[in-house]
């Protein structure tokens, strides 16, 4: 007998506001009646990795397990790594320590977050009490990044997506989106102060929870440049919930799920 679960995969954090807030936005995913979901990270929250959210599944019967990764990028080396892991790919595209998990249900591993268009909303919503001008504005949408070839580019496709929907949602008189790995900031600031001299910067971050990145990292590169900044990530917000919810109605559908 068939029986499906999910198991929502996010990075971890030492943090344990980081935790709480990831578990929340799970916790209000609305899933078929019996449909099991479980929290899991990839590291540092002891008796809480992916193992574990597998082992969980696997003791409540389930052989199929939508997997949803709480990552931003396709461009994540992280979720290159986990797929691998999972039995999805043959092999991981960069060198891992990560080992195969220990499985028996069949996996179906669901896309990350990307362009998502409910994911542009959010990150609006974040940042529209920062604007009041939009017509003289320009909005660059941080993310994390990559050096590595192939993940650059993914992480280069789907800033430049998201910032052209953001854009457009608030009418701004420009949108871009720059990482922090490599550090593309002074760059980007040099190409946007020269095509729109005088335009007022608004820096949106794109991250999933706040913490270090939010809160240290793209101040720092920032520091010298007027712009305007409240630091606030995806999470809290309902719309997260609403994602991962239609992330799973996806795959279940992909799968033939019937309820």
């Amino acid at each position: 007998m068939v029986k499906y679960g999910v198991l929502a995969i996010s990075h971890g954090s030492r943090s344990e506001a980081w935790i709480k807030l990831v578990d929340e936005a799970v916790r209000e995913v609305r899933v078929p009646a019996g449909l099991p979901i479980v929290s899991a990270y990839l590291e540092l929250v002891e008796g809480r990795l992916i193992q574990d959210g597998i082992d969980e599944l696997e003791a409540l019967g389930v052989t199929d397990i939508v997997v949803i990764p709480l990552f931003i990028s396709s461009g994540s080396t992280h979720l290159d790594e986990i797929a691998y892991a999972l039995g999805v790919k043959p092999s991981p595209q960069l060198p891992t320590d990560l080992e195969p998990f220990r499985i028996r249900a069949n996996i179906h591993l669901a896309g990350p977050i990307d362009d998502d268009p409910v994911i542009a909303e959010i990150l609006y919503e974040k940042l529209r009490p920062l604007s009041d001008n939009p017509e003289q504005e320009l909005v660059l949408l941080v993310g994390h990044g990559s050096v590595e070839q192939g993940f650059h580019l993914a992480w280069r496709r789907g800033l430049k997506k998201l910032a052209a929907r953001i854009q457009k949602l608030g009418g701004f008189a420009g949108a871009d989106g720059v990482m922090l790995l490599p550090d593309q900031v002074p760059g980007k600031l040099q190409t946007w102060n020269r095509r729109m001299p005088g335009c007022m910067l608004l820096v949106a971050p794109l991250f999933l929870s706040e913490g270090y990145f939010t809160g240290h990292v793209i101040p720092e590169r920032f520091a010298g440049q007027a712009y305007r900044y409240n630091g606030r990530s995806l999470l809290p917000h309902p719309g997260i919930s609403r994602w991962i919810e239609r992330q799973i109605a996806g795959e279940l559908e992909r799968c033939g799920y019937d309820a």
